[in-house]
């Protein structure tokens, strides 16, 4: 019998969060809680495993939220501060379960080590500071985790190359702006898809909802959720409305099954 494969939202939003800081947009002043985004990170959990896409700065937050006990392990999309600022905050699963394993690729870790110096040094390296295992991967890179594998993918945001992730009919790609025709196969077959939808009005470096929707008719998988949304999309409710079948805007706290 196949394990139950769950997949959380722990945040669906852009890299500023919604509310925005000093915003009066009226998204950001909607009571509706699916208009309340924290920055983008997803929680996979199947038999006794769990593991976070991206570390962005609400993972102290979102983990307790979500009452995670235990991460096995971290994967990194990309380096930009709203999927890697909360790093320091896995200190507390370093206390209770030792070294983490981080999956990313050379130049995400050569950003952190500058940015996180005190993580990475050997010298006089401070006791409570976060432990990790830096495990390179890149777009060729299949890699197995709690015995399931993961296929990368890579895509374009802007100019700097991001990854995304395939384990079996669960695709999960963000930040993506571009997409080669030799990795979009890696995609075709997918299931379950969730990708980046920014907002209507093209962006130079994330899809648009219309972008978004051409992508989504390439992939054709059965189901498909939008994140990384900014408040510029509008209403929660009004955007889901207006999405094909089977098309959904997620929100934080959104489980699924697959």
């Amino acid at each position: 019998m196949k394990s139950k494969f769950s997949v959380t939202f722990l945040g669906t939003g852009t890299s500023q969060g919604i509310p925005v800081i000093g915003s009066d947009h009226p998204v950001c002043k909607s009571n509706d809680p699916k208009d309340k985004r924290l920055r983008v990170s997803v929680l996979l959990s199947w038999d006794n495993f769990n593991y976070v896409i991206d570390c962005g700065p609400d993972f102290r937050q979102q983990m307790l939220r979500e009452n995670v006990s235990r991460v096995d392990g971290i994967l990194l999309t990309h380096e930009h501060s709203d999927h890697t600022a909360g790093l320091d905050d896995i200190r507390p699963f370093n206390f209770i379960q030792g070294i983490m394993p981080f999956y990313a690729h050379k130049r995400v870790f050569d950003d952190l080590r500058e940015r996180f110096a005190y993580i990475f040094t050997t010298v006089n390296k401070y006791p409570g500071a976060p432990n990790i295992e830096t495990i390179e991967i890149d777009k060729s890179t299949v890699f197995t985790i709690g015995g399931k594998e993961v296929i990368s993918i890579e895509a374009m945001h802007n100019t700097l190359p991001v990854l995304g992730f395939r384990i079996g009919d669960f695709t999960y790609l963000t930040d993506v702006k571009t997409i080669s025709d030799a990795e979009l196969e890696k995609v075709k077959g997918t299931k379950v898809l969730v990708v980046n939808a920014l907002r209507e009005e093209p962006h130079y470096s994330h899809f648009n909802i219309s972008e978004a929707l051409e992508f989504v008719e390439k992939v054709k998988p059965e189901k498909t959720y939008f994140t990384h949304i900014s408040h510029m999309m509008g209403f929660h409710a009004d955007v889901e409305k207006k999405l094909p079948k089977n098309v959904h805007l997620a929100f934080d706290t959104l489980t699924i099954e697959i």
